[in-house]
């Protein structure tokens, strides 16, 4: 039985501390696969995307090239409705019947975990891996809290940059995107403000 770990978002922009994130899934020797899966319709974030749909996956695909296990995968594209992560994982165990799946959260949503949409059922189908960005205080305490709750866990210690999109969309910093994602930005003329030349 292989490990197919599952790391959604919007990704809008995919930045640097995504890029993080999925070289150091990459690179852990843990799983087989490595799933980006962008958002359809993220069930937290009433306000919509700044990207296009497409915009969004081409910056996924263009990540996941620099990466022999890392693929994009457009499976919340493919229904209707919110994107909530029991529900794609469902249809992924579908799929792949003999892996075990890992979904990717970082420490801002481990505090709320047990507030996800059918958190007890998705609990008992995955194992969340949790990212400690920029040293979050009550990562240990949010972690035990979880675990108490039934979730399992497998936190990762690596120094992930914290970098808020929704900042990084009002002031592009190049310095914060990869360069291909850099280039593609910029040819798209994506997250330019009307009045900016």
């Amino acid at each position: 039985m292989a490990n197919i770990a599952v790391f959604g978002g919007t990704f809008d922009p995919f930045h640097i501390g995504h890029h993080e994130i999925l070289r150091a899934l990459c690179k852990s020797g843990l799983f087989k696969r490595v799933l980006v899966v962008p958002t359809k319709i993220p069930p937290h974030k009433p306000a919509p995307n700044e990207a296009t749909d497409q915009d969004r996956i081409e910056m996924c695909r263009l990540s996941c090239s620099e990466f022999v296990n890392a693929e994009t995968c457009l499976i919340e594209f493919e229904r209707e409705g919110k994107s909530y992560t029991v529900d794609t994982i469902r249809e992924l165990k579908k799929r792949y019947p003999r892996q075990s799946f890992y979904v990717v959260i970082g420490a801002d949503m481990l505090r709320i975990l047990d507030q996800w949409h059918e958190f007890n059922k998705l609990k008992r189908m995955v194992t969340f891996i949790v990212f400690n960005r920029n040293a979050y205080t009550r990562f240990y305490s949010d972690a035990e809290r979880m675990v108490a709750r039934g979730a399992k866990l497998l936190l990762f210690d690596e120094e992930i940059v914290r970098i808020s999109s929704t900042e990084l969309r009002k002031d592009l910093d190049p310095l914060y995107l990869t360069k291909k994602v850099e280039d593609y930005v910029n040819q798209r003329k994506l997250y330019r403000k009307k009045d900016r030349k």
